[in-house]
């Protein structure tokens, strides 16, 4: 059995639904069809989340949003008729979207998640439809109905443990099942959302429920890259990735799949497939726990994250102070400041975390006074417009030279490094360097590391 999960892009419209459905009828072992919310149709559209939250927000604001309600039903009857459905799904959409509109707009967080999550929930029900209508046994199974049990943690909510184990009931469910991705619901019964992107991470806990044989994730691309393609001119697709290489790559700026989406497949040891709706007899990227290498390709991808900003702090003999590593983490801590890396000497270390959490200068000049002040440091000082550069790949724990090729190309490229920083599971190389100077960066180490194989 199989789970296949696909992407806004390959549901934005009538066309790309029955894509959906030939590729799901083309093979019997594709049972559960996890679905997103309709996308974009061409560059310029708007997606139904943004549309919804766009209604959410007016009703918030004025209680009107009887205008953008329209907008966001409309998208559902041009496709909806396209597919030749009739007037009884449109008006089961309508019916539910308009119901939602009227719920409590106290919890604002609340409120939006149940906005948000009507895109993937009725875009389940049309796809079901059309099945049905085809002739082809389908069901639409709710999250609720299935137990897909989340944390209260309203626009970023968590699977809970017991959700593995309500999940099992839908082998039990005859025909294909279409379920909705992107949100499940609280014990309390309130709809709850996973971070934008999350239809990927509904999939992936299905997939791992119900141990699976394989998890396709369709979307609109061919694979994964070892290069995104607007850096790198014709990057070399990935046959093959082990789940630690991608979740490395997703972290860092691959917009293929979410970065939280593989914790569950991977505890459970499903592998996942990489595929195009609009070309799904290409093999796309196999995620799998370990893979073959050879001295040419221990390095799997090169990626860039940029708007980062790092905290120097500088106290002599803060090797021998105990507890100062924990007492400067817990300054940001309290100032809601979550790092990314701590690279650090004897007498200093620096914090590096994603520049937007600091809301506005004040915020900056109050954490590093409460450093300077509380921990009574010699120097600090805050250093803003980084970019991360990452090379990723299993292969670098036992291949000699990679960081001495990596920093010659940067440095023939004339780019300066701000710092290096390897983690002790040598998957992974960063480099931090000038926000301007990343895509250059990029380009010299795919250089390197690809057009020299």
């Amino acid at each position: 059995m199989k789970v296949a999960k696909f992407g806004g892009t390959s549901l934005a419209n009538a066309e790309q639904i029955k894509k959906v459905c030939d590729i799901v009828l083309s093979d019997s072992d594709r049972k559960i069809i996890v679905v997103s919310a309709p996308g974009k149709r061409e560059k310029s559209d708007t997606k139904v989340t943004d549309l919804l939250i766009a209604c959410a927000e007016k009703q918030l604001a004025d209680g009107n949003a009887v205008e953008e309600l329209n907008a966001v039903v409309k998208r559902f009857k041009d496709i909806a008729d396209d597919l030749k459905l009739g007037d009884e799904i449109i008006n089961e959409i309508k019916a539910d979207l308009e119901g939602r509109l009227k719920l409590d707009t106290s919890h604002k967080g609340m409120f939006m998640d149940a906005m948000k999550a009507a895109g993937e929930d009725n875009s389940a029900k049309l796809v079901a439809a059309y099945l049905n209508s085809i002739g082809k046994k389908a069901q639409y199974v709710s999250p609720k109905q299935a137990g897909l049990l989340l944390s209260s943690e309203f626009g970023n909510a968590q699977v809970l443990p017991e959700s593995f184990e309500n999940l099992k009931m839908l082998c039990g469910i005859d025909g294909i099942i279409i379920f909705p991705g992107f949100f499940g619901y609280t014990a309390e019964g309130n709809v709850a959302t996973f971070p934008r992107g999350g239809s990927d991470i509904t999939g992936s806990i299905l997939a791992a429920a119900l141990k699976v044989d394989l998890y396709e994730n369709f979307t609109d691309v061919d694979a994964v890259y070892a290069a995104h393609p607007g850096l790198v001119n014709n990057p070399v697709a990935i046959s093959e990735i082990t789940y630690r290489e991608m979740r490395e790559l997703s972290y860092a700026g691959f917009s293929v799949l979410h970065e939280d989406t593989l914790i569950p497949v991977f505890k459970a040891g499903v592998p996942v497939n990489i595929k195009n709706t609009n070309n799904p007899t290409a093999p796309g990227t196999k995620i799998v726990l370990s893979r073959d290498y050879s001295p040419n390709s221990h390095v799997v991808g090169i990626a860039s994250d940029d708007s980062f900003c790092c905290i120097y702090v500088s106290k002599f003999m803060m090797n021998r102070e105990i507890g100062f590593g924990r007492k400067l983490l817990q300054i940001l801590e309290d100032e809601g400041i979550s790092y990314e890396h701590t690279p650090s000497g004897i007498d200093n270390i620096s914090i590096i975390f994603k520049q937007s959490q600091i809301k506005n200068t004040s915020i900056e000049q109050k954490i590093l006074a409460r450093i300077k002040n509380e921990l009574n440091c010699d120097d600090v000082s805050i250093d803003h417009g980084l970019a991360m550069i990452i090379i990723v790949g299993e292969g670098m724990k036992n291949t000699v030279g990679t960081a001495s090729r990596a920093t010659t190309a940067l440095a023939k490229a004339s780019i300066s490094l701000e710092m290096i920083n390897q983690g002790s599971s040598e998957v992974t190389m960063m480099f931090g360097v000038r926000q301007y100077e990343a895509h250059k960066a990029v380009i010299s180490l795919y250089n390197e590391f690809f057009n020299r194989r």
